[in-house]
């Protein structure tokens, strides 16, 4: 790698940990290609993103990021995973460390909160953003639907009332022919 390239990479990282809600450290010796491959397709479609970088240059792009506070987990073959949804990478990376023993999770960072494994982990089991705003457009929907039904519900009985008195009619109009 030429030195422009290194440059370049450099102010790369920089940007993604200056705009990323969620940075997850994690070693990954001895996983495959094939595994890579798998947790890097999961990512993506999570909204996330998996990136190995050499540490040095990854150390040289967290300088003045709020999530400097991972530097000290830049050691040996690690990679980072991060996402603009809080929740999105750390989710993944941690099912797939569940599935796969060898990628082992070292910890994170969210915004200046730097994260332990058990931080990661507690982070993982929140619901996403998208599961939340769900949750919300129903509890807004909920009584809306409730309301819309109170209301029908007079002229409801008003129909099924007079639908019966005119089947009582009709079958008294029938006993008297």
């Amino acid at each position: 790698m030429d030195r422009a390239a290194k440059a370049d990479l450099v102010s790369t990282l920089n940007g993604v940990f200056a705009n990323t809600s969620v940075v997850v450290v994690a070693h990954y010796k001895g996983l495959t290609v094939a595994d890579m491959q798998k947790l890097r397709s999961q990512m993506k479609q999570a909204g996330a993103t998996v990136k190995v970088a050499k540490n040095r240059l990854a150390n040289i792009a967290l300088e003045g990021t709020d999530v400097a506070s991972i530097q000290p987990l830049l050691k040996g073959p690690t990679l980072l995973a991060y996402s603009s949804d809080p929740v999105a990478a750390a989710k993944v990376a941690v099912d797939f460390a569940k599935a796969n023993e060898k990628l082992v999770i070292l910890g994170g960072a969210m915004g200046t909160t730097a994260l332990n494994v058990d931080g990661v982990k507690a982070l993982a089991s929140l619901p996403s953003l998208d599961e939340l705003r769900a949750k919300i457009v129903g509890l807004v929907q909920a009584p809306a639907t409730k309301i819309a039904q109170v209301v029908n519900a007079p002229a409801a009985k008003l129909a099924r009332v007079f639908g019966a008195y005119a089947k009582t009619g009709d079958a008294q109009t029938d006993e008297a022919a």
